[in-house]
């Protein structure tokens, strides 16, 4: 494979700064047999009655924050805590990440530059603990909006309701899980009454944003932790077994369903950090249709669906998507894909 097969020209007018309001009248583009473009609105017209919705219910932190370092403003975005009081993150301006240097925050709240690390990445500490830091956070902390987002408008409250979920509820993410943006309470409160939802966790980290480096099969992506209960794999298993049919929603709750599936051929219960890698040529053994937003060009998403959906046709979706200015992106429009075997 090579990674120019992945890639295309999106217009800058394309990339959604804002969520769709209301956000159930999304466009939505199905890519079956046919191409058919639609609304999120209707999404439930292409549910059957044994069919099964999977939800990723983690909750975005607001872990956007600015502190003074040496008299310079730096902002900080906490992508994977380590410890009580320790976390990975990335920063700007880079050149003031200094090993050694004490970053001040609001509220008597310090931390402190440990070690420096590969593509922008450090490791910090801060002086309080783990209940203290989250308080901290809630009072001052910012939703952390995708960079192509950041660099055309600054994060505000708006933001703390358009990227969230209606169903979030596990405290872990670093980035929403956007396909499910478009749900409304209406419509969620209507498929988990009809007993259609089955609720996972993964916490989104970094990865999501990361970029392929070097070559595709070199490529390792950032773990992340993720929970399937023996509840929520053993209602997938018994729909699996009455023919129905599993509906994910999201790429982050794919790559959950088919970690849990790697061991046994079909779900079993999960927990723990999987960094699986979807590409081209991966064997699917649990999602028939995934419910996601439009992704990013050479991105490791972009693999994802290419290896759901097939090439070609992903190639197709987007090429109708930009000829029909779907919006793009995190709070853009979305597709629904049907496993290609």
């Amino acid at each position: 494979m090579d990674l120019s097969q992945f890639d295309y020209f999106l217009p800058e007018k394309l990339i959604a700064k804002r969520p769709c309001s209301p956000r159930e009248n999304s466009r939505m583009l199905v890519c079956d047999s046919d191409l058919t473009d639609d609304k999120f609105i209707n999404f439930t017209k292409y549910l059957e009655k044994n069919d099964l919705i999977v939800i990723n219910n983690s909750k975005v932190m607001p872990i956007l924050i600015a502190g003074i370092s040496n008299s310079h403003e730096i902002t900080i975005t906490l992508h994977k805590e380590i410890n009580e009081n320790t976390w990975l993150a990335f920063g700007k301006p880079g050149k003031r990440i200094i090993v050694g240097n004490e970053i001040i925050f609001p509220d008597d709240t310090k931390a402190q530059i440990i070690k420096k690390m590969e593509f922008g990445e450090f490791k910090i500490s801060f002086n309080c603990n783990k209940i203290k830091l989250q308080s901290f956070l809630e009072k001052n902390g910012k939703m952390p909006l995708p960079p192509y987002i950041l660099k055309k408008r600054e994060t505000d409250k708006k933001d703390f309701t358009d990227y969230q979920t209606v169903y979030a509820k596990k405290t872990g993410s670093i980035a929403a899980p956007t396909a499910g943006l478009h749900f409304n309470k209406k419509i969620f409160n209507e498929l988990n009454d009809n007993n259609q939802i089955v609720e996972i966790t993964l916490h989104v980290g970094a990865g999501t944003f990361q970029p392929i480096r070097g070559s595709i099969d070199s490529h390792r992506m950032h773990s992340e932790y993720g929970l399937v209960t023996d509840s929520s794999a053993e209602k997938i298993r018994n729909c699996k077994k009455n023919g129905g049919r599993i509906i994910s929603v999201g790429t982050t709750s794919l790559r959950l369903l088919e970690s849990a599936s790697l061991q046994n051929g079909e779900i079993s219960s999960f927990k723990g950090e999987t960094d699986i890698f979807i590409k081209p040529g991966f064997k699917f053994k649990t999602v028939d249709l995934l419910l996601t937003n439009f992704h990013l060009p050479q991105s490791t998403l972009l693999f994802l669906v290419a290896a759901f959906a097939g090439t070609e046709k992903i190639n197709k979706l987007y090429k109708k998507a930009i000829d029909m200015k779907y919006r793009f992106f995190s709070y853009g429009d979305v597709s629904l894909l049907y496993r290609n075997d």
